[in-house]
């Protein structure tokens, strides 16, 4: 792995595709419509992935959440980001009548395939909206050279 990019199921080693950003804007449009044109959904909340050459840093900027609604969760070779932020129009009155209403309430799911990253040292702290976590790499594999004789 050369960088630490979001998990895909479909494949994982995969060839450009001029085709894949019309797809992507396809999906994104019928996912959510209003949000397309606005570009603020939190359906795949943004992340910013930084190489440190021993380990990678993640942070994905999760404002509103508390900490107690971000949950992680490591299957196999897949990090998976999980917040969920629950709707406080269900809890207000009813006689509120609101003009409008722009923020989202609902579970966000991201998953990233981790396959070089040891995943048994990886921490994660959350402050001022932000997860940072810590992905330290595996050590190398040493590969053992050996001649074999022909009988």
């Amino acid at each position: 792995m050369f960088d630490l990019r979001p998990y895909s199921r479909k494949n994982r080693m995969t060839t450009y595709n001029p085709f894949r950003e019309l797809e992507e804007m396809e999906r994104r449009f019928f996912d959510d419509p209003f949000d397309f044109f606005d570009g603020h959904s939190l359906a795949e909340f943004k992340t910013d992935i930084i190489d440190n050459g021993d380990s990678y840093t993640l942070e994905t900027d999760l404002p509103g959440f508390q900490k107690g609604d971000i949950h992680l969760d490591i299957t196999g070779d897949v990090l998976t980001i999980k917040a969920e932020r629950h709707s406080e129009h269900e809890q207000k009155e009813k006689k509120d009548k609101y003009v409008r209403c722009e923020r989202s309430y609902g579970s966000y799911t991201r998953s990233f395939d981790i396959s070089e990253v040891d995943a048994d040292r990886i921490t994660a702290k959350y402050a001022d909206g932000v997860l940072r976590l810590t992905l330290p790499k595996k050590e190398p594999r040493k590969v053992d050279s050996r001649k074999l004789e022909i009988e």
